[in-house]
């Protein structure tokens, strides 16, 4: 043994021998160092840790040495791997957690069997003139959902799937377009929903129509702006009791001035049957004021045009309709149900006798405009209502024997067991074959709503901001399916497991195929400025159908397609457009949305772990993109503010925050509102700013505008844009301006569409009108600035006229650039501003209300509680039900829909921003004293509400106009006595 190594202790004998199994265990495994439990591992294990192969007695740096086998030895390239440190999760967490499938939305598990072939479905597509878009629009609960349900059930083999119900859900309505949780759990629509379907008329021709369900809520108004842009005509929902209510006047004004044709549904005809048992002629008079209350609007709106818009039955354009019994009819569908039973009747001639004071004489058999005979009754109620009235008083009332023979006559046929069904179910059944199927809606918007042909000059000249005499504008007014791609988007809709974002809109030309490479322009997109512009694939395109989408290889012009993957950049709506276009022609954009209502309702969120705030921020980012009218920003104070429509609006918004886009918990502040800032007086006196560099002196002066041109200006009654002609001939025709200074206009601001003025009201003997034109920009941009934060309260100026008196200019450019006169600018602004008597402006909401008579006193004592009032009431005509019309603050708003409810058991209110009210009292009056949880009394209420919102927004306690003031003018104007104890 001893000859086997030197005095060194180093190996010197022979060998081993390659066959010595056992010594080659350990030939490679040199590099490891093993404790005892390792050294005995099985040939496996030695295989799995083998590294490179060396001399067995090379000597190893310590640095070098592998202790155990890196996981790519152990588990091969490719795996993914994951080290947990000890303690970084608890225990109940796992490390890797199981991949879950989250589902937000209601949604088929394949396509359904519709009554139609999907291939004729895409094959209709290709013709444009047997294509209609219109939306379904109307007040809360007047049944737009019941009445998509009804086309859906004459379209989709869906009744064994209804009929297996059992129990509670049997009885609930089938709301196949309402789709999102809150939607299915509130029992009211949230979203709009679009669904195509294919549907034949009453002489068997088939259309494609587009129909999108809104939503009837106030607070949801945004989405009808958004789907109303869509369009081409508007299906009005009312309900026959209930009357036109503050939700579809607002609708009505706005499709009138958008010049978007108008079709009337009398929905609930059976409530004046059942609930009001009101008798035959009671109920044409109930009728014939609400299509008269629709009317009355309408000539409201356009004032001595109405006539051209006129709804009426004899017309086409009115359908009566009760969705809970599946039946609807025109006036000409109910005279060719005559004609197909009797004979020999000129369908019509028939029709229009069949409405107005139009009487049938029994004896003689004929029709005269007055009562000529005993017994002569309106036809109407002769030839429509009574026979209605007679099938329900007869399918109620009698026996299934009776009954079998009274059908028979009727030539509708019963199974022997639905004679015994419940009498809901049985009129239902019963209905459904004496009225047959909706082909006299289809007839009525095919008739009254033009084709996307015949509607795109409308649709170009509202809202396209190009020109329309290019190769673009021809293809769009033509349908072109082989002209370049354009796509107008107004609405993104969330996935079911809300992870990503489908955009929907309307083609307007060429065809959208999958893969196709595209231009997204955002709403700030110009040729000007190209910055709001992105480049994306189209992943997929398909038709959508609200519970299911089905995937085509392509949609042409004229109708609505669902894009995937193009949704990164958009944020609200934008336009679609080919990569490039032929001749390398320009692209534009469609004009925003326009909404008929404003964001007010204000909540600050924040994450309860700091950590979250950037998934809080990807949340807010997805919400933005989920509801049209929904603001976010970030005050300076770092606050995360939403500002929404309303309370439920809110609620629903939250609620998508936390659970669908962030699945966080985050904190949200008490509500509050937007203020905005105003003027009630001109300012005492001129006041001037002067450039920090002493060589510029700008001086205005502020007064409030007359009452209307903030309207004007928000509407877009007169724009900047516009030649200054035409402009200043509107201020002049309207507002009795005189000609100079309706030219001297320079900006709206803070932009475009802001309700304030900058005006340049110096003379040309006194300044240089040249010199003065090179600082017009910059002097504008600080206006702007000044009218975005006000120096009240940093909420937006409204109202206001900045006028610009006088001015002196270095000759030297470089003595007046932009980082001299912006901010002069602003401070001139500022200080004109708090010399003319400043007040504050906060958002009113009119209230309207339906109840019975009890809660009309109950709501006089509430409002008065809330600073709101009441301008009217009176009864709904033909009804027990009262209708109030009032006013409230929204700042006290807060639980009044609750409040109410509670004690009145149920009456329906609706809040609608109706305008800006200036807040009583002085905002600036410092002789007022605020104590701490006290109401203000009423004339230290704009106070109040300016010192909390400054300490909100992390603000110093008090303005002070010294801080705007220069030096030298505020000491003379103390002196002066001018701005006593200031």
């Amino acid at each position: 043994m001893d000859d086997l190594y030197d005095e060194f202790g180093n190996f010197i004998g022979e060998e081993a021998d390659a066959s010595e199994e056992e010594s080659q265990h350990g030939a490679d495994a040199g590099n490891y160092v093993y404790d005892d439990e390792y050294a005995e591992q099985d040939d496996i294990g030695q295989e799995l840790m083998e590294i490179d192969e060396g001399s067995s007695n090379a000597v190893v740096l310590h640095e070098d040495k592998q202790y155990y086998p890196t996981a790519a030895q152990v588990y091969g390239e490719g795996v993914e791997t994951l080290v947990q440190e000890e303690d970084a999760q608890p225990l109940t967490e796992p490390i890797i957690a199981p991949v879950e499938q989250k589902r937000f939305t209601v949604e088929e598990a394949d396509l359904p069997h519709v009554f139609f072939d999907r291939s004729f479905m895409t094959d209709l597509m290709n013709f444009p003139d047997q294509i209609r878009n219109v939306a379904i629009a109307g007040h809360l609960h007047h049944g737009k959902t019941a009445f998509m349900d009804m086309l859906v059930l004459e379209t989709h083999d869906i009744n064994d799937r209804l009929e297996k119900r059992t129990g509670k859900i049997r009885d609930e309505q089938l709301r196949y377009t309402d789709i999102h949780e809150i939607e299915r759990n509130r029992g009211l629509s949230v979203k709009a929903a679009p669904m195509s379907l294919v549907l034949q008329g009453t002489k068997g021709k088939s259309h494609l129509l587009n129909i999108i369900d809104t939503p009837g809520h106030v607070n949801f108004v945004d989405e009808v702006a958004a789907s109303l842009r869509l369009v081409d005509g508007v299906c009005l929902v009312v309900d026959v009791v209930e009357g036109v209510q503050v939700n579809t006047q607002q609708i009505i004004r706005h499709a009138v001035l958008e010049d978007i044709p108008i079709t009337l549904v009398l929905n609930k005809m059976d409530r004046l049957i059942l609930e009001l048992k009101l008798p035959p002629s009671d109920a044409f008079f109930k009728l014939r004021h609400v299509v008269e209350e629709v009317n009355t609007i309408i000539e409201q709106t356009i004032p001595g045009k109405g006539e051209q818009k006129r709804l009426s039955p004899e017309k086409g354009n009115v359908l009566f309709a009760c969705t809970e019994m599946g039946w609807c009819f025109t006036l000409q569908s109910f005279a060719k149900m005559y004609s197909e039973s009797f004979g020999g009747i000129n369908t019509d001639d028939f029709s229009r006798r069949l409405w107005g004071d139009v009487y049938f004489n029994p004896k003689k058999r004929s029709f005269t405009r007055k009562a000529v005979e005993e017994g002569a009754k309106r036809s109407f109620i002769t030839f429509v209502l009574e026979p209605i009235y007679k099938l329900y008083s007869h399918t109620i009332s009698e026996s299934p024997e009776e009954l079998r023979a009274t059908l028979a006559s009727l030539g509708i046929t019963l199974k022997p067991s639905q004679y015994r069904a419940d009498a809901k179910v049985l009129l239902k059944l019963v209905c459904e074959q004496f009225f047959g199927p909706c082909s006299a809606f289809v007839d009525m918007v095919v008739q009254h709503v033009p084709s996307p042909q015949d509607g795109s000059q409308r649709y170009l000249e509202r809202y396209y901001t190009g020109p329309l005499d290019t190769k673009i504008a021809d293809a769009m007014k033509s349908c072109d399916q082989d002209g370049p791609l354009v796509v107008h988007v107004t609405k993104l809709f969330n996935s079911s497991d809300a992870k990503r974002f489908s955009t929907f809109g309307r083609v307007l030309s060429g065809i959208v195929r999958p893969g196709a490479e595209v231009r997204v322009l955002g709403e700030g997109y110009s040729l000007d400025d190209e910055e709001d512009m992105a480049m994306a694939r189209i992943s997929e395109v398909w038709i959508a159908e609200t519970r299911y989408n089905i995937p085509v290889d392509g949609v042409p012009a004229g109708n609505w397609v669902l894009l995937g993957d193009v949704d990164n950049s958009i944020v609200k709506s934008a336009t679609i457009v080919d990569k490039k276009f032929e001749d390398d022609e320009d692209a534009y954009i469609f004009r925003p949305v326009t909404h008929f209502t404003e964001s007010v309702l204000k909540v600050a969120v924040e994450p309860i772990n700091p950590s979250e705030l950037p998934k809080m921020l990807d949340g807010i980012r997805k919400i933005n993109k989920s509801y049209p009218l929904i603001t976010t920003k970030v005050e300076e104070s770092g606050e995360h503010i939403i500002l929404g429509t309303g309370e439920l609006y809110m609620d629903c918004v939250l609620h998508d925050l936390r659970r669908l886009y962030a699945d966080m918990e985050i904190k949200v502040s008490d509500p509050v509102t937007r203020f905005c800032e105003t003027v009630v007086d001109q300012s005492h006196t001129r006041c001037y700013a002067i450039t920090p560099n002493k060589k510029n002196k700008i001086t205005m002066v502020a007064e409030p505008l007359e009452k209307g041109i903030a309207h004007d200006i928000e509407s877009g009654a007169v724009s900047m844009k516009d030649p200054i002609r035409k402009t200043a001939k509107f201020f002049e025709e309207k507002y009795e301006w005189d000609k100079l200074a309706a030219r001297s206009i320079w900006a709206f601001g803070p932009d475009e569409r802001g309700p304030n003025i900058l005006q340049d009201d110096t003379l040309p003997g006194e300044v240089d009108k040249r010199l003065l034109n090179t600082v017009k920009e910059p002097i504008r941009q600080g206006f702007s600035w000044a009218s975005r934060e006000g120096p009240l309260c940093e909420e937006p100026i409204r109202n206001t006229k900045f006028k610009i008196t006088d001015i002196s200019l270095a000759p030297e450019a470089i003595f007046r650039g932009g980082g001299q006169i912006i901010p002069t600018s602003r401070r001139a602004c500022y200080s004109s501003f708090l010399m003319a008597s400043p007040r504050l402006m906060e958002p009113m909401y009119s209230v309207a209300m339906t109840g019975n008579q009890e809660a009309v006193s109950t709501l006089y004592t509430l409002l008065a509680r809330r600073r709101g009032h009441i301008l009217k009431d009176g009864p709904i005509v033909g009804t027990p039900l009262y209708r109030v019309d009032g006013l409230i603050p929204v700042i006290d708003s807060f639980g009044f829909e609750t409040d109410l409810r509670i004690n009145t058991q149920g009456a329906m209110v609706a809040l609608v921003f109706d305008r800006w009210d200036i807040v009583p009292g002085d905002p600036l009056d410092r002789d007022i004293i605020i104590r701490p949880l006290q109401p203000a009394s009423a004339q230290a209420t704009a106070r109040d509400f300016v010192l909390k919102t400054r300490r909100r927004k992390g603000l110093s306690e008090d303005v002070s106009v010294a801080k705007f003031l220069e030096p030298d003018f505020y000491q003379d104007m103390l002196a002066s006595g001018a701005l006593g104890d200031a």
